[in-house]
């Protein structure tokens, strides 16, 4: 059976929802790498990005308590922490590494007006002009319309004018509505996570697309999520990379397994070759770990992320990797694994000298 998708995709065909579920049920890792390496060079050549980019998270204090969420606390829960905009500000000033990317997710604060979001953005586009700023997941964003009432793509257009670049990919989760369910039932639902990218993309705001696998998910739910985020692709053209993202140990469904490197292996090379209208796959080392993305390079990914310097969303469910990388770690990372590495912006323009 796997000689027919190889045909397909050495002919250009593009691979159905069935042909995905067969690679997911397929053991033969080996073909389905070498075949999405095949498709990645044919994109990329042998190029991998990364980015000089920052995590800064604004508050952990959440409104929602998804199950498998290791990072959120309520107020006055031991370990919240809540920073103003100056807090905000000053952490960026004390930051030694250069970054041209900052990447700001955060909790949905129970008290914070709009006007903490709009002020945090056009504080950071003056204070650093040169900074690309992608932040607020959709689920955040339909926080926020729901907080001034002004529906979501006001809300997209007053970010956007305050300084928003570029939407996330976070709050996907699965789109699968059982398990959505029982993961996190009070966040939006697929449909609106996907209008909400899709208003987006419209506005001119480009996004990425993320997939959290290996809980409680089954191989239909993978195909029948990444089927929904390449029918969009199709529609918008507004998506830059898909990130799978794998579930981490440490989170806090009681009962679930986490991804063998085998499945974080297979899941990056089946999302490059059955999300075709995607420019970008990225291997994100902060999940997998450095040498497991190294691989990874091997499987379809042609991005790694960046250096990221400090991220605790993901190390609070017992990420055992670094918190950050320099820029040699990362070159020399993607040059070991034959690959080039090249430096991009958040919107993935080369950067030069």
């Amino acid at each position: 059976m796997i000689s027919r998708i190889q045909e397909k995709v050495t002919t250009g065909v593009r691979l159905t929802p069935e042909d995905c579920l067969m690679l997911f049920n397929s053991d033969d890792i080996f073909t389905i790498g070498q075949l999405a390496d095949l498709k990645s060079k044919q994109i990329h050549s042998d190029k991998v990005y990364y980015s000089r980019n920052r995590h800064v998270n604004p508050t952990n204090l959440c409104v929602n308590r998804c199950k498998f969420c290791a990072f959120s606390r309520s107020a006055g829960e031991e370990g919240g922490f809540e920073h103003t905009v100056t807090d905000i500000i000053n952490i960026l000033r004390q930051t030694d590494e250069y970054f041209r990317e900052l990447h700001i997710v955060g909790g949905l604060h129970p008290n914070w007006p709009f006007d903490y979001y709009v002020s945090l953005l056009s504080q950071i586009k003056q204070n650093f002009p040169h900074v690309y700023i992608k932040a607020f997941t959709a689920v955040e964003i339909d926080y926020m319309s729901r907080l001034n009432g002004l529906g979501v793509e006001q809300t997209l257009k007053i970010l956007k004018n305050a300084g928003l670049d570029m939407l996330p990919g976070g709050g996907a989760e699965i789109f699968s509505s059982s398990v959505r369910n029982a993961l996190c039932p009070e966040k939006i639902s697929a449909s609106e996570w996907l209008h909400i990218h899709g208003k987006a993309h419209l506005l001119g705001i480009k996004s990425n697309a993320t997939m959290l696998y290996g809980h409680i998910e089954s191989f239909e739910d993978r195909v029948s999520h990444l089927s929904e985020l390449r029918d969009l692709q199709d529609k918008t053209n507004g998506f830059f990379a898909f990130i799978p993202l794998s579930y981490q140990p440490d989170s806090r469904i009681s009962g679930t397994r986490f991804p063998s490197a085998i499945d974080d292996l297979k899941t990056i090379a089946i999302s490059r070759l059955f999300l075709d209208n995607f420019p970008h796959i990225k291997a994100y080392w902060i999940m997998l770990g450095e040498k497991l993305t190294q691989v990874a390079l091997l499987f379809g990914a042609n991005d790694i992320d960046g250096t990221v310097i400090q991220e605790k969303i993901a190390h609070s469910a017992g990420a055992k990797s670094a918190e950050k990388l320099t820029v040699y770690d990362i070159e020399n990372l993607i040059k070991k694994a034959g690959k080039i590495p090249v430096e991009r912006t958040a919107l993935y323009e080369e950067v030069v000298g």
